[in-house]
C-alpha cells in the first residue's frame, strides 16, 4: 500500500528580499511561493499543502488551487504535527523561495525515508531548501526541530548532531533558495518550470 505521501509549502513571508529593482516584494514574494506550489502539486501520488506562519496571510493562500489544506503552524514540529493529523504518512515542508526545484528532488527525499526517520536537501549559503520525515516525528527530531528551522545556516549539521544513529538524516541534491538579489543568477531559463518568477522577471 502506498505511503500516505505530502509536500507541504512553507510561505516565507520576506521572500520578497531578493526581487531586483522595479520589481514589488510582495509580488517577487508571491511568484516564487506559486511556483513552488506548482512544483508540490504537480508530483504525482502526493498531496500538496501550503504552510503558513504566521497564520495569516490571505495573499499566499490565493495562490494555491481550490481545496489545497492550508496549515497554520509556528515551528516545523507544529507544521508536521498538523500534516500528520490531516493524514500525512510522510511528509516534506519545502521553502516557497524555490520555485526552480527540480521535482525529481523531492522523489529522492521520499525514496530516503524508505530506510532512514528523516531526509534533507541543503541550501547553497546554508539552511535547507527542504526537510523530509516519516510521521509522526520521532522524539528527537522533534526536539531537535525545537531549536532549528530551514533557515538555520547549519541545519543538517544540527539535526545529524541529535540523532540516535548515523545515518538518520541522509542528504539529497542540494539546491538553491532566492534570499537575496544575488541569488537571481542561479535560475536557469532553460530549465522548465518556474513560470510566474520568470514572467515576472521579463516583465522588469
Amino acid at each position: 500500500m502506498t505511503e500516505a505521501r505530502w509536500v507541504a509549502v512553507l510561505s516565507i513571508p520576506e521572500g520578497g528580499s531578493a526581487a531586483p529593482p522595479g520589481t514589488g516584494p510582495d509580488a517577487f514574494r508571491l511568484a516564487l511561493l506559486e511556483d513552488a506550489y506548482e512544483v508540490a502539486a504537480g508530483l504525482a501520488l502526493v498531496t500538496a499543502a501550503l504552510v503558513l506562519d504566521p497564520p495569516d496571510q490571505p495573499d499566499a493562500e490565493a495562490v494555491t488551487w481550490p481545496g489545497t489544506p492550508v496549515v497554520r503552524a509556528s515551528g516545523l514540529p507544529a507544521a508536521f504535527a498538523a500534516l500528520h493529523g490531516l493524514g500525512a504518512a510522510e511528509a516534506v515542508v519545502l521553502a516557497g523561495d524555490a520555485p526552480d526545484l527540480p521535482p525529481l528532488h523531492l522523489g529522492k527525499l521520499f525514496r530516503a525515508l524508505g530506510s532512514a526517520p528523516a531526509a534533507a536537501c541543503q541550501a547553497a549559503g546554508g539552511g535547507l531548501v527542504a526537510l523530509a520525515a516519516r510521521l509522526p516525528l520521532p522524539e528527537w527530531l522533534a526536539g531537535a526541530l525545537q531549536d532549528v528551522d530551514l533557515d538555520t545556516p547549519d541545519a543538517l549539521g544540527r539535526l545529524r548532531a541529535a540523532a540516535p544513529k548515523p545515518g538518520s538524516v541522509p542528504q539529497g541534491p542540494s539546491w538553491h533558495r532566492l534570499r537575496a538579489p544575488a541569488d537571481l543568477r542561479l535560475l536557469d531559463p532553460g530549465l522548465e518550470g518556474w513560470e510566474c518568477t520568470r514572467a515576472l522577471l521579463e516583465g522588469h
